[in-house]
């Protein structure tokens, strides 16, 4: 039997800039080599993964021929001056390979992208003037190379019908923000579009195909921020007879311009979670913290109360912080005015049950909110704890019951590193989809790690448990649910009363959950107390 297929690699475009050598390098291949030739040592300086963009034109097929020898079209003198043949192409994409770049091409004509497979170019790209072209569009998703389009110009009906056009032919591609105004003013950059296009195709790279005064690296610094991570820019090689356009950057201006992007990386950071904070930020931090101390004689044994100590800098490491204080803390020792309390010579109490999963609430709305999952105001959570409320966030979930009917509906939320035990329902059949996060779902004993869209069936009588490292929100459908319909592998939880095991609210419950003793550190809705 041959072995199980692997899954297909996608052309990765994140991180890759995309030089287009400005009015077809003058038509001279000695001015396209040295262009290739400078720039290559920019890139290579930087450290950054680029390629050069050749555009190619099969002008007798472009070209209406009444319009070979003059022409009112702005466009055509300039294509036919800068006409080149295949050898010297050749040429030139030698010295790209030969600097260890990608190798790109915009064509203009179904000739062109043939012509682009036989000399073996990397990648094609579609211009914005082109993205309506549909004959071309067949030839070029027919190549089988990824390809990179320009929006300028384009509605986003016109963007869904080529992301769709481009996923069905199975074509990788990556998506370019761009306005067709060169040079392009500030009003005009638009690099909010950037968000939209992340948010309306997160399965796409979204990049941006810039055309502003190339001194100004001020819009790299915004677009990296905005959540790009292709770039693509016009550049030139000015000489005593060549001029470059206003669009079109010199080489120490790409220099520039990737320099900025690497600091504009280096300042936006991580996207993904709450970095660790740094020593240094943590000294900074203690540094401006006030510590516990002793208003008045605290007694051995005693509870300390509210008018015994105060709150001062500075904080000693290992000293009770303001953040921790509590009514009922008990002191070990005999405490002395002004003397700091110290945790290790107190025992602080515990929070009521209830507060357990108070605490959980806000992190689970947040959840809800990162996976856009938008509840209304009517519907029911069950804070499921199987070993009670205190192992909560280890073994449990929060169930939203929104409708239960023949057909039953919820919205299902686990908490990073929350595990669901196994077990089975007799009458109920249930799929799940994961919306938001990562899921190991076991089902009898098979074991799958969910991403999300990914689903999975779960009939009558099977055993199943689910967990998530990362958390997760999943959509449960089902047949009708009955409370008395699970059975759990662990006996123990069997023989729970319900309420033992599930925390029943309406809505998120706040006022519902039992009182809790004050902590320090929670939002003021939820320190308030029933």
């Amino acid at each position: 039997m041959p072995p199980f297929p692997q899954a297909e690699s996608r052309f990765d475009f994140n991180n890759l800039f995309v030089l287009d050598m400005a009015n077809n390098h003058q038509g001279s291949v000695d001015h396209g080599l040295a262009m290739i030739g400078e720039l290559a040592s920019v890139i290579h300086k930087q450290g950054v993964r680029a390629g050069i963009k050749f555009q190619f034109r099969q002008m007798d097929q472009l070209i209406h021929p009444a319009h070979h020898a003059r022409s009112d079209n702005r466009h055509i003198p300039r294509f036919l001056a800068t006409r080149l043949e295949r050898e010297a192409y050749q040429k030139m994409l030698d010295e790209v390979r030969r600097h260890k770049l990608e190798a790109i091409c915009t064509p203009f004509d179904e000739a062109s992208v043939d012509l682009s497979r036989e000399m073996g170019f990397d990648i094609l790209k579609v211009a914005s003037c082109s993205a309506k072209d549909w004959p071309l569009l067949e030839k070029i998703a027919d190549a089988g190379l990824p390809v990179i389009f320009s929006t300028g110009g384009l509605s986003l009906r016109n963007i869904d019908e080529l992301v769709s056009f481009f996923e069905h032919r199975g074509v990788d591609f990556a998506i370019m923000h761009c306005v067709s105004v060169y040079p392009t003013p500030d009003a005009l950059c638009q690099l909010n579009q950037i968000d939209l296009l992340r948010e309306r195709y997160p399965q796409a790279t979204i990049g941006w195909s810039t055309h502003e005064d190339p001194a100004d690296v001020i819009p790299v610094t915004m677009a990296v921020a905005k959540g790009a991570r292709m770039f693509e820019r016009h550049v030139g090689l000015a000489t005593e007879s060549v001029q470059l356009n206003a669009y079109s950057s010199t080489p120490a201006q790409v220099d520039a311009w990737m320099s900025t992007w690497g600091k504009a990386v280096a300042l936006c950071g991580t996207r993904s979670g709450r970095p660790v904070p740094t020593p240094a930020e943590r000294d900074s931090l203690d540094s401006l913290r006030r510590g516990v101390y002793a208003k008045e004689p605290i007694a051995r044994g005693d509870a300390v109360r509210r008018e015994q100590v105060y709150f001062a800098m500075p904080y000693l490491e290992g000293q009770l912080e303001s953040g921790h204080w509590r009514e009922g803390i008990l002191s070990a020792l005999d405490i002395s005015p002004d003397d700091p309390l110290m945790n290790a010579n107190l025992t602080l109490p515990q929070d009521p049950d209830g507060q357990v999963i108070k605490a959980a609430v806000h992190e689970v709305k947040a959840l809800l909110n990162q996976a856009r999952v938008a509840l209304n105001s009517e519907f029911e959570v069950e804070y499921s704890h199987h070993y009670g409320i205190r192992q909560f966030r280890e073994v449990g979930a929060v169930i939203i019951n929104c409708i239960n009917r023949e057909y039953c509906k919820k919205i299902i939320v686990m908490l990073p590193g929350q595990a669901h035990p196994t077990h089975f329902h007799k009458r109920k059949e249930e799929t799940f989809q994961l919306l938001h996060g990562t899921m190991e779902v076991s089902v009898d004993h098979h074991v799958r790690d969910l991403r999300p869209g990914e689903t999975v069936l779960v009939q009558p009588g099977v055993w199943h448990s689910f967990r998530s490292e990362t958390g997760c929100v999943f959509e449960e459908i089902s047949t009708t649910h009955y409370n008395d319909d699970s059975y759990y592998r662990d006996k123990e939880i069997n023989r729970k009363p319900r309420e033992e095991r599930k925390t029943k609210v309406d809505h998120w419950g706040r006022w519902q959950l039992p009182a809790r003793a004050p902590k320090l550190g929670l939002a003021d809705e939820e320190a308030e107390t029933p």
